[in-house]
Formats: structure tokens, C-alpha cells, sequence
């Protein structure tokens, strides 16, 4: 019998879709802890307030992140859950895994945890949930000692970066996202670990601009994997595409007739920028023109390609609905060559780090603090040039301001040109 009547939660087990609540009854069976965890999240749910209360900081010795403190405000009446730490785990590059990593992560949890997990976390890490503060030196042991893996980042710090699958299963992929998230987490280990910044701060890792793992939406500095010489094409393949020999966006839709495959209405009209052509017998592009936004590539995989002199794109600011609402990432560098040893890559990433954090207010995201700065004193900092890609729509405001290094003769020179032209 459970411990706890817990009608609301009931409520979230009806319906086709799974639950948590099944998983965490389920699990109490062998947890009993998660009786009280059932109990308290039921009262939160019948207040309409949550019961965690901030206890201060938590954590293993050395680091600043990676554990979630989490306490009940009625310890007396769940006492299982008093102390309910969260701990973030350092996920591989890309999410793979064998299967005796992730019994070893299972069975440590079960012993030292409440044996509950979220695999994964917005950010990508590997996200163990409940467990006690003497258990906590004990399972960061475990984890560096027999799974040569760390904690994951937490608090105003740099968050795990993450990354997609990249050229291990991809074609479209422009760069080593793997390699290069692997390389960043362990040359920024201090920022990762040791809270300095104004707040969190997050790198994400897309092989292509169809950006799998959302970073032009999600990330502080998204790299963004893109080309700089021309679309490949195949023009017998996009004939085939014409003809109904090749099916349209490699198949995707198979099982639902969607009628003949139509070139112009399905790849020439949705050009974002309209740099395509076709006259019935060749396709052209014009390049100069073309975003790298995928669609056509998307739609006719085998008769286009992305070019062969390949890199990234970098962007900026991106954040979630916080203390500002949504923002989506700013293009800063629209091409970097993303190789080893990122030398450049460094230089950029250790200025921008360096501007933030003398000008960051406390939890301030770098996109809001942007937003209150101005792109142009933010790309003045970093050093990067600007360009019309950076605009995201011509000014509504008609005064324009320069400083006097950007008019010939300075201003004394043009002001009494202007008064003798226009006496007062």
C-alpha cells in the first residue's frame, strides 16, 4: 500500500503517453525513499508551490558545479527526501555509448542514488537525480576513478558543451563536431567546474546549419557547420527527382502519397532568398546569394551537395525565456575553418569570455547583455568587423551617430561648413 495518497499525480498517468509518475512508483517498489519524494510532489501540486526549498551550496570538493542542491522545506514529514541532490554527468561526445558504460552508471545510481535518471538533460548531460550529501564524494569516485568520466557543469559557469553526431553517421556534416566539443570541454575544465561568470554560458556544436542539436535557438556561442564555395550538383540526379525515379526528401514520406514531385513549387519557390533557378532541363544556383539554409539539399539529397572547403559559422547570444524572453543567436563570424589545434577559435572564445565578465550584470546572459550594450560594442571588444549578414533589419531610428575618427577633418572642419552654408 502506498504511503501517500497522491490523486493529482494519478491524473498524470491517464491518457496514451508515459509517465514519470509510473516510473517513479515504480521505482519506489525498491526505493522506499520515493514514497516521500510521490508525498511531496503531490502537496507542491495540491499548494501550488513547490516544496524545495534554496539551501545553499552543495557540492563535491574542488568544484563548484555540477550538483544540484535540492532540500525539502518539511524534512520532518518526508524525511526520505530532505536532502535530494542532483548530480549533472559528463556525457560522451555525440551520446554514444557502450553498454557496459551504461550498466556501470546504472548500478553506481541504484547503490548511491534513488536509481532515477534523465537521459539527457537540456543541456546533453547524463542527469542522476536523488541522492544524499555523504553520498556525493562518493559517486563523483566512482565516476573519475572507474568510468574515467566527470561532472558536468551547473551554476554560472560554462555548461557541458554538446554536440551532434557529426561525420561519425552524417554526410552533411561541415566539421568534426565531436572532436571539436571534446576538445573545448577539456581546454575549458576551469570554467566548466569553478563558477565565475554572471551566469550560465553555453557552447553547442551543429555539423550543418539543419542544426540537430538547436543551437542557434539554445547556446550562448553556436558553431554552426557550413561551407564557403559552391553547392554540388548532380544534374542526371536532378533529373531523376523530376522524372519520379528518386523520391523526395530521401524518402521520409514513404506510405503517404503527396502526388508528383514538383521542383518548382517544392525547392525553387522556398528559397529563402530566391537564388534559384530552373528552366526544365538544368538547375542553377546563385551562389552569392545562397544562405546555406539546406532546404533544397534536404529535399533532393542526392542530386545536391554542400561544397567541398568547409568550415563553421559562429553565432551569438541565443537563450532561452529567463529574465528576458527568447532570443535567437546573432552571426558574428559567418566562416572559420573548425581544425585542430583552434587556435583561433580560442582567441575569439577568450575575448568574448573576457568582455562578459567585466560587463555582465548577475544573471545576465551574453545575448541580453548584447541587447543592452549594443552588437557594436560587443563586436568592437571581440575584434570582429561588421558586416550587413549581422543586421537583422534595416534602422527605424533616422539619426545616426559617428565618432569623430570616422569623418574626414573631424567635426570642427564639417560644422563650419554647415554654418556657413546655412546661416543662422
Amino acid at each position: 500500500m502506498a504511503k501517500f495518497e497522491t490523486p493529482l499525480l494519478d491524473e498524470l498517468e491517464k491518457g496514451p503517453w508515459p509517465s514519470f509518475v509510473s516510473d517513479i512508483k515504480r521505482q519506489a517498489k525498491k526505493k522506499p525513499v520515493l514514497e516521500d519524494l510521490l508525498g511531496q510532489v503531490e502537496l507542491s501540486y495540491k499548494d501550488k508551490e513547490t516544496h524545495w526549498k534554496h539551501g545553499g551550496i552543495v557540492g563535491v570538493f574542488g568544484y563548484g558545479g555540477g550538483v544540484i542542491g535540492r532540500y525539502s522545506d518539511m524534512p520532518e514529514k518526508f524525511p526520505g527526501v530532505a536532502h535530494f541532490h542532483t548530480m549533472r554527468v559528463n556525457q560522451p561526445s555525440g551520446l554514444y555509448y557502450s553498454t557496459k558504460y551504461l550498466e556501470q552508471i546504472l548500478d553506481i545510481w541504484e547503490r548511491r542514488g534513488s536509481g532515477l535518471t534523465n537521459m539527457h538533460g537540456s543541456t546533453g548531460d547524463i542527469v542522476l537525480l536523488g541522492t544524499t550529501t555523504p553520498q556525493l564524494e562518493e559517486v563523483f569516485w566512482e565516476l573519475t576513478h572507474n568510468l574515467n568520466t566527470d561532472l558536468g557543469g551547473s551554476g554560472s559557469n560554462l555548461r557541458t558543451p554538446s554536440c551532434c553526431l557529426g561525420m561519425s553517421r552524417c554526410e552533411w556534416a561541415c566539421f568534426d563536431t565531436q572532436a571539436a566539443c571534446h576538445h573545448m570541454t577539456n581546454r575549458y575544465q576551469d570554467e566548466l567546474h569553478r563558477p565565475a561568470f554572471p551566469y550560465k554560458f553555453k557552447f553547442k556544436f551543429s555539423g550543418c546549419p539543419n542544426d540537430c542539436v538547436a543551437a542557434i535557438a539554445r547556446s550562448d556561442m553556436a558553431y554552426i557547420g557550413t561551407w564557403r564555395d559552391d553547392i554540388r550538383i548532380d544534374q542526371a540526379a536532378v533529373q531523376g527527382y523530376v522524372k519520379g525515379e528518386l523520391k523526395p526528401n530521401a524518402g521520409a514520406h514513404a506510405g503517404r502519397d503527396w502526388g508528383k514531385f514538383d521542383i518548382v513549387k517544392e525547392v525553387i519557390n522556398l528559397c529563402p532568398t530566391k537564388c534559384m533557378s530552373w528552366d526544365g532541363k538544368e538547375l542553377k544556383i546563385n551562389n552569392k546569394e545562397c544562405v546555406r539554409c539546406m532546404h533544397c539539399i534536404n529535399v533532393m539529397p542526392r542530386a545536391l551537395r554542400p561544397g567541398l572547403d568547409k568550415g563553421c559559422s559562429i553565432l551569438f547570444g541565443a537563450k532561452a525565456p529567463i529574465l528576458d524572453g527568447q532570443r535567437l543567436a546573432t552571426l558574428v563570424v559567418p566562416f572559420i575553418k573548425m581544425e585542430p589545434p583552434y587556435e583561433e577559435v580560442h582567441a575569439l572564445i577568450e575575448k568574448v569570455f573576457d568582455w562578459w565578465m567585466e560587463h555582465g550584470k548577475n544573471r545576465e546572459r551574453l545575448g541580453e547583455l548584447i541587447q543592452r550594450l549594443s552588437l557594436k560594442e560587443f563586436l568592437k571588444a571581440i575584434e570582429v568587423k561588421a558586416i550587413p549578414q549581422m543586421v537583422k533589419e534595416p534602422r527605424s531610428n533616422p539619426y545616426i551617430f559617428w565618432e569623430e575618427k570616422d569623418v574626414p577633418g573631424g567635426w570642427t572642419r564639417d560644422l563650419a561648413a554647415f554654418r556657413k552654408k546655412h546661416p543662422l
